[in-house]
C-alpha cells in the first residue's frame, strides 16, 4: 500500500511538472469564431503556430524566431514562462477615411517565452485575431543578455496549404512600380515579371515577392499577407520556398544586417487577411487597426481634397521640369491658370513640380527647396490661391540624395509654413545616396522622421517612391496618401498599364492603404504631344477610378483645357474624397470591381464600376441607399461603341430617379467603366 501511494505521489509530481505545456490553452479564436490560431512549441522547443478559417487549415506549422549577428540565434530551446488572453471591443473615428467609424474587435493571446538554458533570453509573441484575419508580432523586453540587437534575418514563416494562385510583384528593395503577375506561387520569378537591374531597382531574391501578397486557395479562400505599423525596422518581403512555405526576408542595410536596434523593442505586425470572397479583403480594417491611435493634437489642417497641377503636362512632353529648356512648366502664369480651373471646379489644391532650383542638374547635391526659378513667384501664387480658395501644394524631389535632403528638410517645411502652405508631395526618384535601399531600416526611419517633422509644421504629405503603407496614417494622419504603385505616369512614357491593372490594384496594393494613382485623364491618346504612348482606358472608367481607388488626396490629372466643353467634368467636380460609408458591390481580382461610397459632408453617394479588357454587363442593386428617400442618379457610362483602344472617349450621360432596392443595368465596354452620382431629393 505504501508502494502504491509512493507511485501515485511520484505520478502526480510528474504530471504537475508537465502541466504548463499540456493544460495551458495557447489557442485563440476571433470574436465571431471563424479564425483560430494555435501556438505551440515543437519537440526542439521551437515556437510555431497554425491558422484555421471556418475549420479549414489555412497555415500549417509555421516557425517563428530570429537569426542574429553577434549573438546566438533565437529559434529553439524555449519554454513558456507565462501566457495570457484578452478581449478587446472598441470603435474609433479616423480623421478621414473610407468609413466614419472603424470597429476594432479582436481577441488576443500573449505568450512569454524564455530560453531554458544558455543566455536565457526572453521574448513574447502576441497574436491579435480578428474575424477577417490576424496580426502577430514579437516583443523583446530589456534584458541583461540581449541589449543591442543586430538581426540577420527574421525567421517568420507562413506555411501555406498548397501552391496557391497569387497576384504578385517582385521583391524589389527600391520600388513597387510593377505590373502584377498572376501565377502559381511556385512560378514566381522576378525576371518573368519585367525586372531588370538598374540604378533604382534591386531584387536580392528572384523567387521572392513584395507585400501585400494576395492569393486564392484551391478551396476558394482569399488570403493577403502584409505588415502593419512598420516602425524602426526593415520592410518585409516574402521568399517563396518549393514546399509552399513563405519566409520573411527583410530588406538589407549597408552594414550587412537587416535591423539594428536595442531592447526593448517590438517588431511590425505580420498580418494575414482572410475572406471567403475577394471582396471580403476590401472590407478589412485589420492593418490600420494594428497601428497606434492618433498622436497629433491638432488635426484642423488635415483636410481631404481633390487637386490638379503642373505634372501630367510634363510627363507627356508639353512642358519640362527644367528651367533652361524654354518650355518650363512651373511658371507663374501657368500655375495661376491651373488655380483658376481648380477654383471653378471644386478642386482644393494645385501641385507644382519643377519650381525650385536644381531640376536642370538631376542629382545635384546642392539643390534648393526654397530658392525658385526666376519665372516662379511663390508669394504671388500663394496669395492668388488664398483669394481663390485653392491651396498651393509644394513639392520636394530629393533626386535620391536623402542625406542632403535630411539636412535641409526642416528649413523647407518652415518655409512653407510661413507662407501658409499645408500640403507637400515628396519624391525619391533614382538610386539613393548614401546607397541604402528605399525599403531598408534606414529609409523606413527617414520616411517617419519626415512625417513627424511635417506634422510639427502642420503639413500633410503625399509621398512618391515611398515605403509601402502599413497603416501609419492612423497614428500620423498627416501622412495622407502615397504612390508606391505603377501609376498613371507609366501611360505617358513607360509602355502603359493594361486595362486589367486597375482591377487588380484594389485587391493588392490597395489593401495596404491609400494610393495616389492620379486618375482623370480625358485626352487618353494625347497625340498632339506623343504618338507612341497612351492611356488604356475609356473616359467613363477614368471617372470611376475616383471611387474605386481610394485616396484622400485625388488628383484631377489632365490638362485644364482637356476638361473644357466636356460634360463628364461635372462628375469630377461633384465626387467626394472623404467618406461616411463604403460598400463593396462586387469584384474579382483582375476582372472587375464595383464600389459605392457615401460622402461624409453631403450624404450623397457615388459609385464606380470598372472592368478589364472584357466587356461586361452588370446589375447594380442599390440596397445601400437610405430607405424612404428618392435620389437623382446621374449615370456616366460607356457609349455602346466605346472601347479602351478603338473608341475610348465615347460616353453617355443619363439621369433617372432611384431608391433603395432599385436595380440598375449597366454595360461596361472593354477596358471601360461606369460612374454614378446619387443626390438625395
Amino acid at each position: 500500500m505504501l508502494r502504491f501511494a509512493a507511485f501515485i505521489a511520484l505520478l502526480m509530481l510528474c504530471l504537475s511538472c508537465r502541466q504548463p505545456e499540456e493544460t495551458n490553452d495557447w489557442t485563440v479564436t476571433a470574436p465571431g469564431g471563424a479564425v483560430k490560431v494555435d501556438f505551440f512549441l515543437t519537440e526542439a522547443r521551437m515556437p510555431a503556430y497554425r491558422v484555421w478559417f471556418d475549420e479549414m487549415l489555412v497555415l500549417d506549422t509555421s516557425f517563428l524566431g530570429f537569426e542574429l549577428l553577434d549573438s546566438p540565434d533565437m529559434k529553439a530551446g524555449f519554454e513558456v514562462k507565462n501566457s495570457s488572453k484578452n478581449t478587446f471591443r472598441d470603435s474609433w473615428r479616423p480623421v478621414y477615411g473610407e468609413n466614419a467609424i472603424i470597429e476594432n474587435y479582436y481577441d488576443e493571446l500573449s505568450v512569454q517565452l524564455g530560453e531554458a538554458a544558455g543566455l536565457k533570453r526572453q521574448m513574447t509573441i502576441v497574436f491579435r485575431v480578428y474575424d477577417d484575419g490576424l496580426g502577430f508580432r514579437y516583443e523583446l523586453p530589456e534584458q541583461e543578455n540581449l541589449q543591442k540587437v543586430r538581426i540577420a534575418e527574421e525567421l517568420t514563416q507562413f506555411h501555406l496549404t498548397g501552391d496557391h494562385t497569387a497576384w504578385w510583384i517582385p521583391a524589389d528593395y527600391d520600388s513597387y512600380e510593377y505590373l502584377y503577375t498572376q501565377s502559381r506561387l511556385s512560378e514566381v520569378d522576378a525576371t518573368k515579371a519585367g525586372y531588370k537591374e538598374r540604378h533604382d531597382r534591386h531584387v536580392g531574391n528572384l523567387k521572392a515577392v513584395n507585400t501585400p501578397l494576395t492569393m486564392k486557395t484551391e478551396q476558394g479562400l482569399y488570403l493577403s499577407i502584409h505588415e502593419a505599423n512598420l516602425t524602426n525596422y526593415a520592410g518585409m518581403t516574402l521568399g517563396v520556398d518549393s514546399n509552399s512555405v513563405l519566409r520573411a526576408e527583410l530588406v538589407p542595410a549597408l552594414d550587412g544586417s537587416k535591423v539594428t536596434t536595442q531592447t526593448p523593442f517590438v517588431t511590425p505586425w505580420r498580418t494575414i487577411q482572410i475572406g471567403k470572397h475577394a471582396t471580403d479583403l476590401l472590407k478589412s480594417n485589420l492593418i490600420i487597426n494594428l497601428n497606434e491611435p492618433n498622436q497629433l493634437e491638432d488635426v484642423s489642417r488635415i483636410k481631404p481634397m481633390k487637386y490638379n497641377g503642373v505634372w501630367w503636362e510634363i510627363h507627356i512632353g508639353k512642358s519640362s521640369w527644367d528651367y533652361d529648356t524654354g518650355i518650363h512648366g512651373a511658371n507663374t502664369a501657368n500655375v495661376l491658370r491651373y488655380m483658376d480651373f481648380a477654383a471653378n471646379n471644386n478642386i482644393g489644391g494645385t501641385l507644382v513640380e519643377g519650381w525650385n532650383i536644381g531640376w536642370d542638374n538631376w542629382g545635384n547635391k546642392t539643390f534648393s527647396l526654397t530658392d525658385t526659378y526666376p519665372d516662379f513667384d511663390i508669394e504671388r501664387i500663394v496669395e492668388y490661391g488664398r483669394e481663390k480658395g485653392v491651396e498651393l501644394i509644394g513639392h520636394h524631389e530629393t533626386f535620391g540624395n536623402v542625406a542632403y535632403y535630411d539636412s535641409i528638410v526642416e528649413d523647407a517645411f518652415k518655409y512653407y509654413y510661413q507662407r501658409g502652405v499645408h500640403y507637400v508631395k515628396t519624391g525619391y526618384a533614382a538610386g539613393l545616396n548614401p546607397g541604402e535601399f528605399h525599403h531598408s531600416q534606414y529609409m523606413v526611419n527617414h520616411y517617419r522622421r519626415v512625417v513627424q517633422l511635417a506634422a510639427k509644421y502642420h503639413i500633410c504629405l503625399d509621398a512618391h517612391e515611398p515605403i509601402k503603407p502599413t497603416g501609419i496614417r492612423r497614428t500620423y494622419p498627416n501622412m495622407m496618401t502615397r504612390e508606391g504603385v505603377r501609376g498613371m505616369e507609366y501611360n505617358a512614357w513607360g509602355g502603359g498599364n493594361p486595362p486589367s491593372h486597375t482591377t487588380i490594384l484594389p485587391f493588392t496594393r490597395g489593401l495596404a492603404g491609400p494610393m495616389d494613382y492620379t486618375p482623370g485623364i480625358f485626352d487618353v491618346k494625347f497625340e498632339k504631344y506623343r504618338k507612341d504612348q497612351y492611356v488604356r482606358s475609356t473616359i467613363a472608367k477614368q471617372l470611376a477610378l475616383y471611387v474605386v481607388l481610394y485616396s484622400p488626396l485625388q488628383m484631377v490629372a489632365d490638362l485644364p483645357e482637356n476638361y473644357k466643353d466636356q460634360p463628364a467634368t461635372q462628375f469630377i467636380k461633384d465626387v467626394g474624397v472623404d467618406w461616411e460609408k463604403t460598400v463593396i458591390l462586387n469584384g474579382e481580382i483582375g476582372s472587375h470591381v464595383t464600389i459605392a461610397r457615401k460622402e461624409k459632408s453631403t450624404g450623397n453617394w457615388f459609385l464606380g464600376a470598372i472592368t478589364n479588357e472584357a466587356a461586361r454587363k452588370m446589375e447594380l442593386h442599390l440596397d445601400f441607399l437610405a430607405k424612404g428617400k428618392q435620389y437623382e442618379a446621374t449615370i456616366y457610362a460607356d457609349a455602346p461603341d466605346a472601347h479602351w483602344d478603338k473608341n475610348p472617349t465615347a460616353y453617355t450621360i443619363s439621369k433617372q430617379m432611384v431608391q433603395k432596392g432599385t436595380v440598375l443595368k449597366v454595360d461596361l465596354a472593354p477596358g471601360g467603366g461606369c460612374a454614378i452620382s446619387f443626390r438625395a431629393e
